[in-house]
């Protein structure tokens, strides 16, 4: 009898939207994985990637060192150097040219999944699969103090409060928890969101609110005291990133529904709907200048989006895999972005094209969503 651990030899595993279009995923009677592409007619061990197409833009660098899928990035802005957690247990600090910084710092074996900077970019604050959050000094690259316990599932995302005073982490228990960092002990007792499991949570920039999604496909917007103020509806599915305007007027959302979306923040209309992506949607930034949207997708592809015209800006950026993470630099004139082949793709966002592409569409308020419906594969304390 086959399980998730030991499937059936020749069965088919993929669900729609897990290989590119025309492509099959088997295991064979010996139990190793084999691939079938309908595209080129041929048969193989590796799992297709997507053909780049001529002209396309090519990363500035490409930063090999993980042994497994990347699951979070940070930006240091004062050395512009670039931070990456792994399901191999490891956190990395990285030049920008590819250069490793110092030795990888070791979380005792246990995946890492999520990471935020302080505001002085002294300490960085990760995420376990085990639940445990351990804070780390950037300088010595070691860990500081024993790890903060409370979650009692995957730590999915992190936030440090402005004023560096508390850190937010979501996790797969369903739970928001707020920490001192000096301390490692809990401010408050834990939100209780109605997320099932959490994805997402981030402080709004003058840190009176705070904004958490999930399973639930519903944004929930929380006051600095832990209660709600209002939710915020329109997604089709999961909710997996979200990022706040400079004046907290609004709140941008990603979902495994394809889309991103534009919210009042303060009276929870849905303003537009950017459509392009052609499956789930997992990490967003907003442009310094906010005249921008990044997106990274499991469609292999990062997106960039003019907030003018509310389209995507020139072909997307293409990787040979699904996409985990992005980061924006402080200056907005590069990105990183992440994911299941394990390597960090540095992107030039000044030699990226600027004319805007004419195919895709983004919907005004209150259009609801017909994005194709995909599998969320998330599978327990296993992200990738």
């Amino acid at each position: 009898m086959g399980s998730w651990n030991r499937p059936l030899p020749g069965v088919r595993l993929d669900q729609p939207g897990d290989l590119i279009p025309g492509c099959e995923w088997h295991i064979s009677p010996l139990g190793r994985s084999y691939f079938v592409n309908h595209n080129t007619r041929t048969t193989s061990w590796k799992k297709p990637t997507p053909e780049h197409p001529a002209g396309s833009l090519a990363p500035e660098c490409v930063i090999e060192g993980h042994a497994k899928c990347i699951w979070s990035l940070a930006c240091l802005d004062t050395s512009g150097n670039i931070m990456s957690t792994s399901e191999d247990g490891s956190i990395r600090q990285w030049t920008r040219d590819g250069k490793p910084v110092g030795k990888p710092w070791d979380s005792g074996g246990e995946a890492v999944g999520s990471i935020t900077v302080s505001p002085d970019e002294t300490m960085v604050a990760s995420g376990s699969a085990n639940g445990a959050i351990r804070l780390w000094n950037v300088k010595e690259g070691s860990a500081v103090g024993d790890p903060w316990k409370g979650h009692t599932s995957v730590v999915r995302c992190l936030d440090w409060f402005p004023n560096a005073r508390e850190i937010a982490s979501g996790s797969e228990d369903g739970t928001v928890r707020r920490w001192n960092p000096n301390t490692g002990r809990q401010i408050s007792p834990a939100i209780e969101t109605g997320h099932s499991w959490v994805y997402a949570v981030k402080y709004s920039p003058k840190g009176d609110r705070f904004a958490s999604g999930g399973m639930d496909k519903v944004i929930r917007v929380w006051s600095k005291d832990g209660k709600l103020l209002i939710e915020l509806k329109g997604h089709d599915r999961a909710l997996t990133s979200l990022c706040w305007s400079k004046d907290g007027t609004h709140l941008f959302s990603a979902s495994s529904d394809n889309t991103l979306r534009k919210w009042n923040s303060h009276t929870g209309e849905e303003l537009v709907v950017f459509r392009g992506h052609t499956n789930a949607v997992r990490f967003l930034c907003l442009s310094p200048d906010e005249r921008h949207l990044v997106s990274a997708s499991k469609d292999y592809s990062v997106r960039i989006w003019d907030l003018e015209s509310n389209k995507p800006i020139g072909d997307p950026l293409l990787h040979d895999d699904e996409l985990w993470a992005l980061v924006i630099s402080a200056d907005g004139k590069w990105i990183a972005s992440a994911g299941l082949d394990a390597k960090v793709y540095v992107w030039n966002l000044e030699t990226a094209p600027k004319e805007k592409s004419g195919d895709q569409s983004a919907d005004d308020s209150n259009t609801d969503s017909d994005a194709k419906r995909m599998r969320h594969a998330i599978r327990s304390r296993n992200v990738c």
